[in-house]
């Protein structure tokens, strides 16, 4: 029979051997580290670091999409957004617009680069309550709305949302547009800045000027507001007005200045239809009918300006508009018909008055 051995616990220095033995043996899996973890825990350790990252990543992900949505806001509220827009609810007629004339050839050929390659260019809007006021791209707009008439995509049109409401900004903003693309003939330019006025946007034709055109040399401005009184003296008898190039209209506001005004007004009244050139030869004959009178030096050879007096509506239909300027008072009856010699008695009423005024004084 075998004898039994004792067993007696080793002592404190053996076991402290064998636990330098355990951490000093080569481990077998490289994912250990010096202490002993249980494989899961090591797991979950690993899977906890790997979500610690992802959580990183998902919030520099997110600051990200907060940074561009609020980059997005600021465009939009900008008018740097375009927005596709229904046709029927963009009022073309907003504001009064600079370009008089209507090229066909032109026309035909925006008509065809949209049906090929769409809209390059966004035209311009601002709200108006549920609707759109036009801005600027008048002559887009209205490509859209034929090719329209007979293709669904064009329908709805890209545009820019501004926040420019109907006064200086909305004239500025077309006016800026126009001169960009395509260059607004002499007159054009004069005209825009009479009609501003009479919007009630400018209290006059200087201001008008110095504002829409802010980025022309001071010579230019001084041209705008000689055709500008070209505009205003002749406009509405003028058969062919874009035609009239700048020599030619610093040349009639020359002689505007000199008191030619009636002679001009009675040459064209008096005229039939007439072509561009047959328009001018008889305003050039006119002119050279007309007496000089010495140029007052004072004012530096610029138009004067004019002010726009509220109109008056009559009850019986129309209304009385009145222009006064240095020198002189223009009034005009619209809309309504006034035989001649009701017109010769207000003449006669009006120089009572002005008499009565002058007795007065």
């Amino acid at each position: 029979m075998a004898k039994r051995r004792r067993l007696t616990a080793p002592d404190t220095a053996e076991l402290e051997q064998l636990e330098a033995g355990f951490a000093a043996k080569p481990s077998i899996s490289p994912f250990e580290t010096k202490s002993s973890t249980p494989p899961i825990a090591q797991v979950a350790a690993e899977a906890a670091t790997l979500n610690g990252m992802t959580a990183v990543t998902d919030r520099l992900a997110l600051a990200q999409d907060q940074g561009d949505a609020a980059r997005w806001r600021d465009a939009q509220d900008a008018g740097l957004v375009a927005e596709r827009l229904p046709l029927d609810q963009i009022d073309g007629d907003f504001i009064r617009r600079d370009r008089m004339v209507e090229d066909e050839e032109a026309m035909a050929e925006l008509l065809e680069s949209l049906r090929v390659h769409g809209l390059r260019t966004p035209i311009e809007v601002t709200r108006d309550g549920d609707s759109y006021g036009l801005i600027s791209g008048f002559r887009r707009l209205n490509a859209f709305r034929r090719l329209a008439e007979t293709d669904q995509r064009f329908a709805e049109i890209p545009a820019f949302v501004r926040d420019a409401g109907s006064g200086q900004g909305a004239y500025v903003s077309m006016v800026e547009e126009n001169e960009l693309r395509s260059n607004l003939s002499p007159y054009e330019r004069g005209r825009i800045a009479v009609l501003a006025v009479g919007q009630g946007v400018f209290a006059s034709t200087e201001a008008a000027v110095d504002v829409l055109f802010a980025a022309a040399s001071k010579a230019k401005r001084s041209k705008v507001r000689s055709f500008a009184m070209v505009h205003e003296a002749l406009g509405d008898l003028l058969q062919h007005p874009v035609a009239l190039s700048e020599k030619s209209g610093l040349k009639l506001a020359a002689a505007l200045r000199d008191g030619a005004q009636t002679k001009l007004r009675q040459a064209l009244a008096e005229a039939g239809e007439l072509d561009q050139r047959s328009e001018w030869a008889l305003l050039d004959a006119a002119m050279k009918t007309t007496p000089t009178q010495t140029k007052d030096k004072a004012r530096g050879g610029r138009p004067q300006q004019v002010q726009h007096l509220p109109p008056v509506t009559l009850s019986s239909g129309g209304d009385i508009v009145a222009e006064v300027s240095a020198g002189e008072l223009r009034i005009r009856v619209r809309g309504k018909v006034v035989s001649a010699t009701d017109a010769q008695d207000v003449m006669e009423q009006l120089a009572e008055y002005l008499n009565d005024l002058r007795d007065d004084a």
